[in-house]
């Protein structure tokens, strides 16, 4: 219990600094849903996997503080809906089922909503975690808020590279037999474990899927979306260089994209080969530092998988706390609030002293800087 022990105490102090407001009775009860229902388990760990273990405590409680903590559980369910919806993945799932299935008046959040309901409804881990809370505190309004940050937590695992709750969508599809988007054969099913679960765990934890199925369809959706993105983005940026270049740039990328030279194109557009190189830098320009990054940033980084929000820009773990260590507490700022809203707001300018096109500005110098120290990482 040595591990336990100390890590609960660093833990107390750090909520006591964090939230000097609050009385210790409550902090000691975030502690103890921190550290979760058998923190003996702590002491049998080797220092990996205790360095594993206060990676999963640290990433529970920023979604606790980000957005559950010191606000009504209302607001909280809002906040848990909101986060789910925004998934990329997910969302796009959602989307295209909605679109061959009958009812198409149902949204991505009614989906999700009906999602997390059948989970609080069946499945078993999260109903340990509910009887877990409810002996961490008395205070309903602090269980709702833990409970909220739990569900978010446990949605957002990693089932083989994928998000859970993608998992659970497929499952509510088969249950609710309503066809469309997917078709999953059944055969031999095995249980989807997520990284905290040990091999040897009871049936708490996850419901079961063909596993080799789910794979095959994963890879033909995953192909068809890239296809479908590809063609969303190469369109929006068509259209966005006619209106803010010309017609000559968006001829340029046409013929650019079908794999001829810089000398063919001049040919074809009947150009010097010089202008030609000019407008190749124009329209990167363009594409990197506003069209990407200020434009349809959700859009394209979603695309190449270097999204802040799902992807960490892109980065390993290790490449992530090397890039975050180099940022500036100002950095960090925007950074976080890019993470949570997407777009800085106007608190947060007032907050910095800066005007909404500096903290824009910023942001775009992050991102690059991300990408440079990932390239870095590829060579």
């Amino acid at each position: 219990m040595v591990a336990a022990d100390t890590m609960a105490e660093v833990w107390l102090s750090r909520l006591q600094a964090d939230f000097p407001d609050q009385p210790q009775v409550v902090c000691q009860s975030v502690v103890n849903w921190l550290l979760g229902e058998s923190p003996e388990r702590l002491a049998q760990m080797t220092e990996p996997e205790l360095a594993i273990a206060r990676q999963a405590i640290e990433y529970r409680y920023r979604i606790l503080q980000q957005r559950y903590w010191n606000i009504s559980p209302d607001q909280g369910y809002q906040n848990l809906i909101k986060r789910l919806s925004s998934l990329f993945l997910i969302r796009n799932k959602i989307k295209t089922w909605i679109s061959l299935s009958r009812d198409r008046r149902r949204t991505v959040v009614d989906v999700i909503q009906e999602v997390i309901q059948e989970m609080m409804r069946s499945d078993r881990h999260l109903a340990q975690q509910l009887r877990w809370i409810s002996t961490c505190t008395h205070s309903s309004r602090l269980r709702n808020l833990l409970m909220l940050a739990s569900i978010e937590e446990y949605c957002l695992r990693p089932i083989r590279n994928q998000p859970l709750i993608i998992y659970r969508f497929v499952n509510y599809l088969r249950r609710s037999q309503r066809g469309g988007m997917t078709q999953v054969p059944t055969g031999e099913l095995i249980r989807l474990v997520s990284d905290e679960i040990s091999a040897g765990a009871s049936e708490e934890s996850l419901s079961l899927l063909d596993v080799e199925a789910w794979s095959k369809y994963q890879e033909e959706q995953n192909e068809l979306e890239q296809q479908s993105l590809r063609h969303q983005v190469k369109t929006s940026f068509v259209n966005y260089l006619s209106r803010n270049l010309d017609d000559t740039a968006a001829r340029w990328l046409e013929l650019h994209l079908n794999g001829m030279t810089q000398e063919q194109i001049a040919q074809v557009l009947e150009m010097p080969v010089q202008q030609v190189y000019r407008l190749r830098e124009k329209i990167s320009y363009h594409a990197v530092k506003i069209f990407a990054l200020r434009e349809q940033p959700a859009m394209v980084l979603g695309w190449l998988k270097t999204s802040l929000q799902e992807h960490n820009f892109g980065l390993t773990p290790t490449q992530w706390d090397q890039f975050w260590q180099a940022l500036s507490t100002e950095e960090q700022t925007i950074l976080m609030a890019y993470k949570k809203e997407d777009q800085p707001t106007e608190a947060l300018a007032r907050r910095l002293k800066l005007r909404a096109r500096q903290i824009q500005a910023q942001w775009v110098q992050i991102y690059l800087r991300a990408q440079e120290l990932r390239t870095q990482g590829e060579d």
